[in-house]
C-alpha cells in the first residue's frame, strides 16, 4: 500500500477512535486502553477494550494480534509462508492434486460458496482471475498514472470464463480443497477480512477481554456494549473528501458489526474516471451506483460479503434484497450525496 492510502487509512482508524473514546466513561476497576496493529489485510488494525490494567490490555492485544497475523497468511493469495498452506498455496496446487489446509480455511470457503447462493452471485470467490487482472492494471497505474489504462475486454472475457464456485471442492473429512478447473483462482478479498473480524471478536471473549470494539479499515465489530453498559458511536465516513462533514451520520453499537464499501479509497483513474477495486461479476467492470454502502448485521462476515454484493446492485434491487434478510440493516450514499437506508437502519442512529 503506498504511503498516501497509508495516511487515508490511518486517519480513518483514528477517527473511528475518536469517537468512540470521547467520554468514555470508566467502570470501576476497569479502564479503557486502545492499540493498533499494521500489515495485516492491508489495512490499520485498531483495538480498544476494558482491562482491569494497561499491562492485561496488552497481553490480551498481543494474542490478537497473533491470531490476525495468522488470518493474515492463511487468507493471502500472493504470498506463500513457510509451515502452512494458504489461498496461494491452494491456487497454485489444488488443480493437480488436493490440498490439505487448516479447518478454519474449509469453513471460510464454505461460507464463501454459501454467500454466493444468498447474493445471486455478486459474491464469487472463485473471481481471482478477472481480480487479479484488474489488480495488476490498477497497481500499474498508481505506479505511473499517466499510463493508466483498462484491462482488454477479451483478456476479462477469457478470465470470466473459468470463475465458476462449483470447480471448488471442499472436502471437510480429509480437509481438502480440490480445483478442477485449472483456470479457476480463488480469491476471498469480498469476505475474507470480515470474516477474519468475526473470529477476533469470538477469540476475544475466549482471553478475557468482554469489552472491546475492532476496526479492520472499513470493518467495525464489537464484542457487545461498552463496560458501562451505554454503546459504541461509530461514524460512517463521509465518501466526498470534499465535504464539510467527516461523517454523514453515526450509530450506537450494542454489539454486532458495521462494514462499509466504497469507492473512494482503493482505485485508480483511467482519462479522469475513477475505477475502484470491487468488481461486479455480472459485468466484469467495477461497480459505480454508489461511493459507498454501509451494512449492519450481527456477523463482521456476513457484514462484509453484504456490503459488496449490495455495492454491486442497483439501489431498489438491493433494497429489497436487504429488507428480505432478517437482523441486517443498510444505508447507501449517492454521488450527489444523498442518503437512503432500510427501514430499520434509523433505531441504531
Amino acid at each position: 500500500m503506498d504511503d498516501k492510502r497509508k495516511v487515508s487509512a490511518a486517519v480513518i482508524v483514528i477517527a473511528v477512535f475518536l469517537l468512540f473514546c470521547q467520554a468514555a466513561a470508566r467502570p470501576q476497576g476497569m479502564g479503557l486502553y486502545k492499540t493498533m496493529f499494521f500489515g495485516y489485510f492491508d489495512t490499520m488494525t485498531g483495538v480498544s477494550g476494558y482491562a482491569k490494567n494497561e499491562e492485561e490490555f496488552h497481553n490480551q492485544a498481543e494474542l490478537l494480534r497473533q491470531k490476525l497475523e495468522h488470518y493474515h497468511k492463511l487468507f493471502d493469495v500472493y504470498h506463500t509462508y513457510d509451515g502452512i498452506n494458504n489461498l496461494k498455496t491452494v491456487n497454485d496446487a489444488a488443480a493437480k492434486q488436493p490440498v490439505e489446509v487448516e479447518p478454519e480455511l474449509i469453513s471460510l470457503l464454505k461460507f464463501g460458496k454459501e454467500m454466493y447462493q444468498k447474493t445471486g452471485g455478486k459474491i464469487n470467490i472463485a473471481y481471482g482471475s478477472v481480480l487479479s487482472v484488474w489488480h495488476e492494471y490498477r497497481e500499474e497505474g498508481i505506479a505511473d498514472p499517466k499510463r493508466a489504462e483498462l484491462p482488454p475486454e477479451d483478456l476479462l472475457a477469457s478470465r470470466a470464463a473459468h470463475t465458476d464456485p462449483d470447480q471448488i471442492i471442499l472436502n471437510e473429512t480429509d480437509g481438502t480443497v480440490y480445483i478442477q478447473d485449472p483456470e479457476v483462482s480463488i480469491d476471498v478479498g469480498s469476505i475474507g477480512k470480515g470474516y477474519a473480524a468475526q473470529r477476533l471478536v469470538e477469540y476475544a471473549r475466549e482471553i478475557g477481554l468482554e469489552y472491546a470494539l475492532f476496526s479492520l479499515g472499513g470493518n467495525v465489530c464489537t464484542t457487545g456494549a461498552k463496560a458501562d453498559g451505554f454503546p459504541w458511536h461509530v461514524g460512517i465516513e463521509n465518501p466526498d473528501p470534499d465535504g464539510s462533514e467527516a461523517y454523514v451520520s453515526s450509530v450506537g453499537m450494542w454489539g454486532g458489526s458495521l462494514v462499509t464499501s466504497g469507492n473512494y479509497q482503493r482505485y485508480y483513474e483511467v482519462d479522469g474516471k475513477r475505477y475502484c477495486h470491487i468488481i461486479n461479476p455480472d459485468t466484469g467492470m467495477p461497480a459505480s451506483y454508489f461511493p459507498s454502502v454501509t451494512v449492519m448485521a450481527e456477523d463482521s462476515g456476513v457484514a462484509d460479503a453484504l456490503s459488496t454484493a449490495l455495492f454491486n446492485m442497483e439501489f431498489e434491487e438491493g433494497l429489497a434484497f436487504v429488507e428480505s434478510l432478517d437482523g441486517v440493516e443498510a444505508l447507501w450514499i449517492f454521488e450527489d450525496g444523498g442518503i437512503r437506508s432500510s427501514s430499520g437502519f434509523v433505531t441504531y442512529e
